[in-house]
């Protein structure tokens, strides 16, 4: 009895050899179970947001353990600059106040995500052998990172008010169903949902059905299956392979990382929708595209919307002639390239 108790509580903590998965059992369990309460909590909005909080918290435990300190600090420190942006009323301290945005921002994505990266480049490039630091990258930082930074970016333009809750806010930047992997939401377009009333019908609780169970075919059947059984075999010993092969390697890869990504995507804008709230469309059926602005146009959308809003307009986009625009866009591709 005791055993049985000790491996249930077990299972409740961070486990870094089996992080939360949308395809895991566990991860099942904690829908499950935060769906009993839900409709008992749904149209009381404080108590609601609170559950859907704490919940989405720990849901982000189970995935990277004690990283959600860094996800709280971040959103706290965002929420902080927000405010002072606003009432400031030079634009040379605004301007202050963004930078230190931007540096914790992309400075913990920065350290976290790439520190390892530019050793081993220096190493290639001198010829030394400089240890890499045991670094763990927590899950979603480039997904968090950016959507608290869009907050604080649309206070300095003028785009936003700053939102007074710092309990909403967290909600916004934690909310699990998207945290991980996507779509990156804004503040202007999520923050309005959390006070108001929810209401689902047949025809909305159908539709997420639908896109949760599509989004589990793409990525735990078609994605998975087409990267352990072909994919990873051709890339790994492509000289084992006919040229025909190869090139159905290509083909099945491009496959692969669409029904992963668009997965995921599909199981958060569903899971969204059984609690009351809506994602943005974050895949559009991107290799019906006809050219590639096309694609760009269907790839990501969040992402690439990010992108041409804060970084390649704020750089003058196309404004400023062919030369600038070129190297607008080769920034602008060089950051996202990054991200990934």
């Amino acid at each position: 009895m005791m055993t049985n108790l000790s491996s249930i509580l077990g299972s409740l903590l961070y486990d870094p050899k089996n992080p939360l998965l949308f395809n895991s059992s566990f991860f099942l369990f904690f829908f499950i179970a935060l769906l009993l309460l839900y409709p008992f909590l749904v149209k009381q909005v404080k108590i609601r947001t609170w559950y859907l909080l704490l919940a989405s918290l720990y849901f982000y435990y189970k995935t990277s353990g004690s990283f959600v300190i860094l996800l709280i600090l971040t959103a706290y420190l965002n929420y902080r600059l927000g405010a002072l942006i606003h009432r400031s009323p030079g634009r040379g301290r605004r301007r202050l106040l963004l930078f230190f945005s931007l540096l914790w921002n992309l400075g913990t994505l920065g350290y976290y995500k790439y520190t390892n990266f530019a050793i081993d480049t220096i190493n290639q490039l001198s010829g030394s052998s400089i240890g890499n630091l045991d670094i763990f990258l927590p899950v979603g930082i480039s997904f968090f990172t950016f959507q608290t930074w869009s907050y604080t970016l649309d206070i300095f333009y003028r785009r936003l008010e700053p939102i007074h809750s710092f309990k909403d806010f967290a909600f916004f930047v934690s909310f699990f169903p998207q945290l991980v992997a996507g779509p990156i939401v804004r503040a202007s377009y999520f923050i309005p949902q959390i006070n108001k009333k929810l209401e689902l019908d047949q025809e909305t609780i159908a539709k997420a059905l639908v896109l949760i169970f599509a989004g589990l075919l793409k990525k735990g059947v078609i994605a998975d299956y087409l990267s352990i059984n072909f994919v990873d075999r051709v890339f790994e010993s492509p000289a084992l392979f006919s040229g025909l092969e190869n090139l159905l390697g290509v083909y099945a890869y491009a496959l692969q990382i669409y029904c992963d990504f668009s997965g995921y995507s599909d199981i958060a804008i569903g899971i969204a929708a059984l609690l009351g709230f809506q994602l943005p469309i974050n895949f559009n059926s991107p290799y019906k595209a006809h050219n590639i602005t096309d694609f760009w146009r269907r790839w990501h959308i969040s992402l690439s919307t990010w992108l041409r809003d804060y970084l390649y307009i704020p750089l003058g986009g196309n404004r400023k002639g062919k030369l600038r625009q070129h190297l607008n866009l080769m920034l602008t591709m060089l950051l996202g390239g990054l991200w990934h």
